[in-house]
């Protein structure tokens, strides 16, 4: 992996954003009031300007400055997970408490932040403490509970579907950082096991389950919005309807700028494009994954791992929410949707990865002929 990958990760990041932008204008231009005209886009244009100033500052920063902050950060993230449900400070909508308000940034969503710093944190304890991964306490229960108590803050929140990504990016963390499978496997049972439960408990969340069970029967109610992501889909075809010309956005479609922008695009895009998104977020992760590997230390490539799973596995989600494939998780395309949190800490994530490329020792394998390769050893 030279440095080159950089040039592949902003180009693919690059598009992302290029099409979020014209498909906000689209999402804009529907309303007919000169008040909302192009409201998304010129919001989502700030947020972009801050987010590349940031990404910037962070690509050229050195990484292993956040490993020595990681306890801080830390702190301040779950204390501002626990605004969220401080009256006064915390801003419900729609029956979720994601939101807090802040006197200088406004409605501001923690959660964006809080994925970022779990996986510098779980990076910072795996690299300090690389020696004891095997053991319970120091490879499985510390980490865990850096990596559950945020994830429990956000899923009462009821955002269920950051809650499950992040459990999933960080589940990955553990078992490649070294946590024994013994310890990891019934830890997955016992989360998906409370997730049915947590489903069970709220009717909007079990119909949504069995909407995606059976979407015909609902396609009235709880599995509208899919039923009209497929529509949407199949009204594109191979090369779309043309930019601003799409009509089920018209039709009473909920979030069709957010969580559920991909079926506008295929719908006004067409196909090309949608599996082009689709590639770009496979460069991202792979661009991600080599960076990781040769990452010049145990932080570094632990984080770099983290971040990239962070990154990629909310983007599927949200395309298979789009395409019925998953039942519907309320979680937006990274570097597409609108929303500026999610802008913002996506382009911090990939300013990690370019500060850790920047400082990566690359190797030529042929020029030390006697490095022999190590089996990836499974400790149960």
């Amino acid at each position: 992996m030279g440095k080159g990958a950089s040039i592949f990760l902003c180009l693919a990041v690059a598009a992302l954003v290029t099409v979020g932008l014209v498909m906000l204008a689209s999402a804009s231009a529907k309303w007919d009031t000169n008040d909302e005209q192009y409201f998304y886009l010129t919001r989502q244009a700030r947020w972009l300007v801050v987010g590349l100033v940031g990404l910037a500052v962070i690509a050229f920063m050195d990484y292993r400055i956040l490993k020595r902050a990681a306890p801080y950060f830390f702190i301040v993230s779950l204390i501002a997970l626990i605004g969220c449900y401080i009256p006064g400070i915390g801003d419900a909508a729609k029956g979720e408490s994601r939101w807090i308000v802040l006197p200088v940034l406004g409605r501001f969503q923690p959660s964006e932040p809080a994925k970022l710093v779990v996986m510098i944190a779980l990076a910072a304890w795996f690299a300090k403490y690389q020696a004891e991964t095997l053991t319970f306490f120091k490879g499985f229960i510390i980490p865990g509970l850096i990596l559950g108590v945020p994830l429990l803050l956000i899923l009462f929140e009821k955002d269920m579907g950051t809650s499950v990504g992040l459990a999933a990016a960080g589940g990955m963390v553990l078992f490649v950082a070294g946590t024994r499978l013994r310890y990891l496997i019934p830890a997955a049972v016992v989360g998906f096991a409370g997730l049915v439960a947590f489903v069970q408990s709220s009717p909007v969340r079990k119909n949504r389950i069995m909407a995606f069970l059976d979407p015909e029967a609902h396609r009235e109610g709880a599995g509208w919005q899919q039923a009209m992501a497929l529509d949407a889909f199949g009204n594109g075809g191979p090369s779309g309807v043309g930019l601003g010309n799409g009509l089920v956005k018209q039709m009473n479609f909920p979030e069709h700028h957010t969580d559920f922008i991909f079926p506008v695009i295929g719908e006004e895009l067409g196909l090309i494009v949608t599996l082009g998104i689709v590639f770009c977020f496979v460069v991202i992760f792979l661009v991600g994954v080599g960076i990781s590997l040769h990452a010049s230390d145990v932080f570094g490539r632990i984080l770099g791992l983290g971040v990239t799973g962070i990154i990629v596995v909310p983007a599927m989600m949200n395309i298979g929410v789009t395409t019925s494939l998953i039942p519907n998780t309320g979680l937006p395309l990274p570097f597409v949707s609108y929303g500026g949190s999610n802008l913002v800490f996506t382009l911090a994530m990939v300013g990690v990865l370019l500060s850790i490329l920047r400082r990566s020792v690359i190797v030529d394998r042929h020029a030390v002929p006697a490095v022999k390769e190590k089996k990836f050893e499974v400790r149960l």
